[in-house]
């Protein structure tokens, strides 16, 4: 049984599908406890998914369930799968979003059984009518066998070798380099890793270990994207 049933969907919170995707677990789970993890990754952004994941999981009480609705291809023939950790599981499409969890998967399985799924099921909506349902009945004690056969086969997104994978909304942009190096080196300037940012001057630019663990290129009581207009993809290099 899950614990908590955390959200992490594309799908913004002026439109009404996170409020629906809720009212079906409500419904089917009326004791679940629902987390909004986040709602605002830009659309399609599969990576941002899986980054998110990585770093919010280790946060979340044991058994809590991730249900991840970021679905380019909603709708085609790709596959929904299960996994399970030793600590959390997790639904997702089979689009590399579960690609960078912070623990090793130790069960997969295709989400095939449409008896769990809404009665009708449209094309487009699949977080209505397949992820919520699942989900609520999984809270409620379903076994996982009940889902569909294992699978050995996800799909699989590579870690980036340096390269700028966010940029959240201070401006802060978050690279794919971990803690250790002194300087990053960026469009030909080099900035320094700093501890924190009170080790920068006002409006000084830095790098620093953020609270992901993943070092970080910042404008202290700035911006680094407006000031570089730094972009996901750019490339970075540790010093």
């Amino acid at each position: 049984m899950a614990a908590v049933i955390a959200l992490l969907t594309d799908f913004g919170l002026q439109d009404p599908y996170v409020g629906v995707m809720k009212g079906v677990i409500a419904d089917l789970a009326p004791r679940a406890k629902v987390v909004d993890l986040c709602h605002g990754l830009p659309p399609q952004d599969v990576r941002g998914a899986a980054l998110f994941l990585r770093q919010s999981a280790p946060y979340f009480p044991k058994a809590t369930l991730f249900v991840v609705v970021v679905d380019p291809g909603v709708g085609s023939d790709r596959r929904v799968l299960y996994a399970r950790t030793r600590r959390h599981s997790f639904l997702a499409p089979d689009n590399g979003a579960l690609s960078w969890l912070p623990d090793p998967v130790l069960e997969w399985r295709s989400v095939v059984r449409r008896s769990l799924f809404l009665a009708q099921v449209s094309s487009t909506f699949h977080g209505r009518d397949l992820f919520a349902p699942v989900a609520a009945r999984l809270s409620r004690g379903l076994p996982p066998s009940r889902l569909g056969g294992r699978v050995d086969d996800p799909e699989r997104l590579p870690w980036p070798a340096g390269e700028i994978l966010a940029i959240d909304r201070f401006g802060n942009a978050v690279t794919s380099l971990g803690k250790g190096a002194g300087t990053v080196l960026y469009k030909g300037r080099r900035f320094s890793v700093r501890k924190t940012y009170a080790d920068a001057r006002d409006g000084e630019a830095l790098a620093l270990a953020g609270s992901g663990g993943l070092l970080e290129l910042s404008v202290r009581n700035g911006s680094f994207l407006k000031r570089y207009g730094a972009r996901r993809g750019d490339k970075v290099y540790a010093g």
